[in-house]
């Protein structure tokens, strides 16, 4: 059975990273028999998850988790979508998983009321005598890496601006339609659907998630999508 490596349900998601949330919906969508561990692995392929185990195959990264099943198992995830809309999908998931994605973490990572309830709790099983200096040093580790691509150069009103923007192009995008391609979703709403319930979470206080709730087609969005694929958690008093 196809084993997905996880963090785990954190601040009202299915998972704490947008990237596994996407994996998870594509294992969904398949239909395939799978199950999750979220058992911490340092040893991780490329010190990252999700990451997939199916036989002797491990597949790390969750757009290569995707071409995996496409290719081993025959699945479609574009099923009905022209050539036009494939390569609408690929450019809107890029905005979403490498830049959307950085103006999220920097709320979440670097405001430091949401840290403290946040990212911060990651830590809280590290040993006793590293829990405090991990918890500095996490932050600035994030820091580095986002002045390193770039966004993090940028101040925090400037950031914002951006993620606005992005949040903007996924709203006129959406428009009116169920998902982003029509009337049933694709394995594109899997990343869409990841970023935006990321943007919309109500656990952390940030101007981009009051941006993304001004923006009622995405919310919905985000509601049709959490009903569909994890019900137990968009109605817990039913599960």
């Amino acid at each position: 059975m196809i084993t997905l490596h996880t963090f785990g349900p954190s601040f009202g998601l299915p998972d704490a990273s947008p990237f596994v949330n996407k994996a998870l919906v594509l294992l969904k969508m398949s239909g395939l028999p799978y199950r999750v561990e979220a058992k911490f692995n340092p040893n991780g392929p490329k010190g990252k998850r999700p990451y997939m185990d199916d036989g002797s195959d491990r597949i790390a990264d969750s757009t290569f988790i995707r071409w995996h099943i496409e290719r081993k198992y025959g699945f479609d995830f574009d099923k009905g979508l022209t050539e036009r809309q494939k390569a609408e999908g690929w450019a809107l998931e890029k905005m979403c998983e490498d830049h959307l994605y950085w103006t999220v973490i920097d709320a979440r990572w670097l405001t430091k009321s949401n840290y403290v309830k946040g990212p911060r709790t990651f830590f809280d099983g590290s040993p006793a005598p590293l829990r405090a200096l991990v918890r500095v040093i996490a932050p600035r580790q994030v820091k580095k890496r986002g002045i390193a691509l770039g966004i993090g150069r940028h101040s925090r009103v400037e950031i914002q601006s951006l993620a606005f923007h992005d949040l903007q192009a996924l709203s006129d995008i959406l428009g009116d339609k169920l998902y982003f391609f029509g009337d049933q979703p694709t394995g594109w709403d899997a990343t869409f659907f990841a970023f935006v319930s990321s943007s919309l979470c109500k656990h952390f206080d940030t101007p981009i998630r009051d941006f993304a709730e001004q923006k009622p087609n995405l919310v919905a969005y985000s509601n049709r999508m959490m009903a569909k694929y994890f019900p137990e958690l968009y109605f817990p008093a039913l599960t």
